[in-house]
């Protein structure tokens, strides 16, 4: 996706609707109105160094030829040369007084002076033009937005000191253009888009730039002879785990519109061929910057289709149990607005959604705003302020999983041309994400063999018994990583057919202790005489009923033995050796058979299950320590 010729087109067909005001010319030189209307041919292509030189002649050949100022402020405006674009409006407008010809120059003179950060004077002409433009409504509206801006960057032009912002490295910030910044989970890795030069035409790719032992980004790599090709590989998104990356391309691959978005896996160290994500996703039109949840399984992405609130809007698609993505849906307000929305990110924490748009009030060109999911729709956008936003545009935001860091890009105008660059931000206390996110990885193998496996691995909140997340290890190495949020207690189950479930539990419901866990699974064959240990099996202290948050461990037993009817297990419970022995027994007892009750009465027939206590019997730790003791009250069910 190629970042600022697609800017420019969006500016370039905002100001052909205002040229078109200009019909009756000031000057009376025919080759002045010769040269301006061959301008126009190669304005309208792009072609701006002919338009300029053609501009400058017809200029020339009268210097009152004001609607040739006109157009070649245009013209600035698009390559982003917006002083000089000012210079020939403000020209322009010195020689007319004609006010229906005066109200189209106040209107990109407003918008000029707005994306230069002159708010007095942007507020000035924006104003003259309202008061003015009594028929183009869809006009005047945008001028309000625009006027909006302007009074709001006005009155938030107080940088947050809080805020530190700072440049990546020269080693990171090495191309001509770098953009759309992502990183893994645990901040090892940073995948970016690079581009050679400043135009279209010049070569994007996908490239990664790991961390050394230090703490500093090394020279970025291509990420991929897979991925990357001799044609533009652009905006990308990778899962929290490092091991699915979604890109752009639009040139060179099976494809159904200009731009498609596209899955790469990575299985060990080597990443598959690019797959199309297919026609639930992609259209006949454009789509590009994708975002993906932590887990890899819902995917935000940009799309001018059909059917949006904008020209371009953020659409969402989430995959099915069988993996294949559903039909992307429109996000829909407050989020999109009837303006443009572009590169969504959704944080770790896949409760907040970061987007830049044109369409909420800011400091004009694109800022970044943030929403938080509020049930089943979003909450109304909020602008970050400054330093991240300010009257440039800013895009591609992304939040670390533990909310301490900010990464995006940053346009800015050089003696050559457009310069754009990587920027880290340390974001205060008081403006992080409320959920922080931390993660937990290892490696799952079988018991026997202790080789890899390739496994599902499901986290649930216990509170609502819904899935929240599901990955998958490495089928070559083992590895997994799984996001955990603050604000819930979890159960996470290790999955995989023809083997038992495993499980542990993480109560982040008011934890403040976000340090990295790692955590392998051995996964035991479903065979005569093996057993599990049910970790999310809870009572209460010396109590038998079942707590409410059992339910989603009692529901994964039920699901296990219907899927695997040939299987019959016994409920074990066990207790530590703290009090009566008999009555330890007696408790033992009476929770297995809570357990077996709860089956029974859920449709699991009696064939298949018995029960038993044990008492303190058979521990699996010492008791002699709190920990021990804990591991040992436990229940389990074991295949007989």
């Amino acid at each position: 996706m190629n970042v600022g010729k697609g800017l420019v087109v969006l500016v370039l067909l905002c100001f052909s609707l205002t040229a078109t005001a200009q019909t009756q010319l000031s000057t009376k030189s025919k080759k002045a109105i010769e040269l301006y209307n061959e301008a126009d041919n190669y304005r309208v292509r792009l072609q701006h160094t002919q338009a300029i030189s053609l501009l400058e002649q017809a200029i020339d050949k009268d210097k009152n030829f004001a609607e040739a100022y006109y157009r070649l402020g245009l013209v600035y405006m698009t390559i982003k040369n917006y002083p000089t674009a000012i210079s020939n409006f403000e020209k322009g407008l010195s020689l007319t007084d004609d006010s229906r010809k005066q109200k189209v120059y106040w209107f990109d003179l407003g918008e000029a002076y707005l994306i230069t950060g002159k708010y007095d004077k942007a507020i000035e002409y924006l104003n003259s033009f309202i008061d003015a433009e009594k028929q183009n409504f869809q006009k005047a509206e945008r001028a309000r937005q625009l006027l909006n801006n302007a009074n709001f960057a006005k009155a938030n032009a107080e940088v947050r000191s809080a805020y530190k912002l700072k440049p990546l490295s020269d080693t990171v910030n090495s191309f001509a253009m770098q953009y759309f910044p992502v990183l893994t989970a645990d901040q090892q890795a940073l995948i970016f888009t690079r581009r050679l030069g400043t135009s279209g035409e010049h070569d994007e790719d996908i490239v990664i730039s790991r961390k050394d032992k230090s703490g500093n980004w090394m020279t970025p790599e291509s990420i991929s002879e897979n991925i990357n090709s001799i044609l533009n590989e652009g905006t990308c998104t990778i899962s929290a785990d490092g091991r699915k990356l979604i890109f752009t391309s639009c040139v060179g691959r099976q494809s159904l519109g200009s731009c498609d978005l596209y899955e790469s896996v990575k299985i060990g160290d080597e990443w598959t061929v690019p797959v199309n994500l297919g026609p639930m996703v992609n259209s006949s039109e454009w789509e590009s910057q994708p975002a993906l949840s932590a887990d890899g399984r819902t995917l935000y992405f940009v799309s001018d289709r059909r059917g949006g609130y904008g020209r371009r809007d953020i659409w969402v698609t989430t995959l099915d149990e069988q993996g294949r993505w559903t039909k992307a849906r429109n996000l829909g307000a407050p989020v999109n607005s009837p303006y443009d929305e572009i590169s969504p990110f959704i944080h770790a924490n896949n409760r907040v959604l970061y987007f830049a748009s044109k369409g909420h009030t800011g400091f004009g060109g694109y800022d970044i705003f943030y929403s938080e999911r509020a049930g089943d729709s979003w909450t109304s956008p909020v602008n970050m302020g400054k330093p991240v936003n300010d009257y440039e545009d800013q895009f591609s935001f992304f939040i670390t999983a533990d909310g301490e860091k900010g990464y995006y890009s940053h346009e800015e105008l050089t003696g050559s041309g457009t310069k754009s660059m990587l920027y880290e931000i340390a974001i205060p206390p008081d403006q992080q994400v409320k959920s922080k996110s931390n993660y937990v990885q290892g490696i799952v193998t079988d018991k026997l063999t202790k080789r890899p496996l390739r496994a599902r691995i499901e986290l649930f909140n216990l509170e609502t018994n819904e899935r929240e997340a599901l990955v998958e290890s490495d089928s070559i190495t083992g590895q997994y990583l799984m996001v955990l949020t603050q604000g819930a207690e979890y159960a996470l189950y290790v999955n995989k057919k023809d083997y038992l479930f495993t499980s542990s539990n993480f109560n982040y419901s008011e934890s403040d202790d976000f340090e990295p866990i790692k955590m392998d699974f051995s996964l035991e064959k479903a065979a005569k005489g093996s057993s599990v240990v049910l970790k999310n099996i809870f009572f209460d202290t010396d109590k038998y009923d079942l707590k409410d948050k059992s339910i989603t461990e009692l529901q994964k037993i039920i699901r296990f033995l219907n899927e695997n009817p040939l299987v019959r297990i016994e409920i074990g419970g066990h207790t530590d050796n703290v009090g009566n022995p008999a009555y330890n027994q007696q408790l033992s007892e009476k929770r297995a058979l809570s357990v077996y009750n709860y089956l029974i009465n859920n449709g699991i027939n009696e064939d298949k299950l018995s029960w038993k206590g044990y008492g303190q019997v058979n521990p699996k730790s010492t008791n002699e320590t709190e920990a021990g003791r804990q591991e040992n009250r436990r229940i389990e069910f074991q295949i007989k």
